[in-house]
C-alpha cells in the first residue's frame, strides 16, 4: 500500500510547489483534481489534451519528485436537474476520461450525482426515507429513469477509453451514499462501477468502516484517508443529521478531522487490515478537510499517523510458520 494525497488542498500553489512539499513528507502518490468540485488548479484536461508539450511537462513534474499519479478526480453532479449545470460536470468527466487514457490511468474518482425528484425539478432532491410515498416515487424516478441510464451510457464510454474503474465516493446528498446504494448501481451498470472508500462520510451515518469494507470486497477502487469526529453530546441532543455550517464546529454533531483526530490508532489499523483482507493494496490518499488545522499541519499529522500503521510490503504468498 502507498501513501498518497489529494493535491487540491494546496490548489493555490503550483503543481511543482505542491509536489515539493509532498516529496519532503515522504508521500508516494498524487490524486489530482481535473474538474468538478476539486477544480483544475493542477491539471486542466483541455490544455493537456491539446498541447503535447504541456502534457509532457505535467508527467515530467511528477517524475522529478518521484511521485506517481494514482488517479484523476472529477467529483461533480452530472445528473443535476439543471441541464446546463449537468452538462458542465458531464463534460468535465468526459475530459478526465480522455486525459486518463493519455496518461495510462485506469481510475477516475467522482460522485454518482443526484437528480431532481421529477423532470420538473430545478434542484437535486436527496430522498432519505420511505414515507410518505412521494419519496419512493422520487427514488424510482431518480434510479430507473435518470441515474442507471446515464451511468450505463457514460461507463461504456469510459471503458472504451481505458478507464475500467469509476470510483464513486459514497457521499450523502448523492444517490450513492453507502455500500448498499453503491452495490445497487454496480449491479445495474457493471463492475466498471466501484467505490472510492472514504470512511469520513460513513462514520457519521453510523456505518462501521470495517464492516463496509468487507461488504465491498472486490469493489474498492480507491481510498480516501479522512476522519470524522462525532460529538457525542450534540448527537445526544440533536442526532447525526446536521445542516449547520462546517465552521460552527462547537455546535455540530460531527466534523471532519485529520486522520487520527476523529478516531485512534487501533481504529485506523483495523481499517487498514480490513483493506488488506479484501485485497485492496493500492493508495491511501489523504484528503484534508479539517477546519481546526491548516492544510500544512493537518497533512503533516495525517502523514505521521499513517506511517505508523500503513502496511507497505505486499501480502505474503505463503505463511512461513504454518
Amino acid at each position: 500500500m502507498k501513501l498518497g494525497v489529494l493535491t487540491n488542498l494546496f490548489g493555490k500553489m503550483s503543481l511543482e510547489e505542491a509536489l515539493t512539499k509532498f516529496e519532503a513528507l515522504g508521500i508516494e502518490a498524487a490524486e489530482i483534481g481535473c474538474g468538478g468540485y476539486p477544480g483544475k488548479a493542477h491539471c486542466d484536461p483541455k490544455v493537456l489534451l491539446s498541447d503535447p508539450k504541456a502534457l509532457d511537462e505535467f508527467k515530467a513534474t511528477l517524475a522529478r519528485h518521484h511521485i506517481e499519479l494514482s488517479n484523476l478526480s472529477v467529483h461533480g453532479n452530472p445528473v443535476h436537474p439543471d441541464k446546463k449545470i449537468a452538462k458542465g460536470y458531464h463534460d468535465d468527466f468526459v475530459d478526465a476520461v480522455l486525459l486518463a487514457e493519455k496518461l495510462g490511468i485506469d481510475t477516475v474518482v467522482t460522485f454518482s450525482g443526484c437528480p431532481g425528484g421529477s423532470p420538473e425539478d430545478k434542484t437535486p432532491n436527496w430522498a432519505t426515507c420511505a414515507w410518505p410515498d412521494d419519496f419512493l416515487a422520487v427514488l424510482d424516478y431518480q434510479w430507473n429513469e435518470v441515474l442507471i441510464p446515464y451511468w450505463k451510457k457514460t461507463a461504456a464510454f469510459a471503458k472504451e477509453h481505458g478507464v475500467t474503474k469509476i470510483a464513486f465516493e459514497m457521499h450523502p446528498g448523492f444517490c450513492v451514499y453507502n455500500p448498499e446504494t453503491l452495490l445497487r448501481l454496480r449491479e445495474a451498470v457493471g463492475d466498471v462501477i466501484g467505490a472510492n472508500f472514504d470512511p469520513s462520510h460513513l462514520i457519521w451515518q453510523g456505518i462501521d468502516p470495517v464492516a463496509a469494507i468487507r461488504a465491498l470486497e472486490g469493489a474498492i477502487y480507491h481510498f480516501h484517508a479522512k476522519d470524522t469526529k462525532i460529538d457525542k453530546y450534540n448527537v445526544a441532543k440533536f442526532g447525526v443529521l446536521d445542516t449547520k455550517h462546517y465552521s460552527d464546529e462547537a455546535h455540530r454533531s460531527w466534523i471532519f478531522r485529520s486522520v487520527g483526530y476523529g478516531n485512534g490508532l487501533d481504529y485506523w489499523r483495523d481499517i487498514i487490515s480490513a483493506l488488506r483482507l479484501v485485497g485492496y493494496d493500492k493508495v491511501m490518499s489523504i484528503e484534508h478537510e479539517d477546519s481546526l488545522m491548516t492544510p500544512e499541519e493537518g497533512l503533516r499529522h495525517a502523514v505521521e499517523f499513517l506511517k505508523e500503521s500503513i502496511i507497505k510490503a505486499p501480502k505474503p504468498s505463503s505463511i512461513s510458520w504454518a
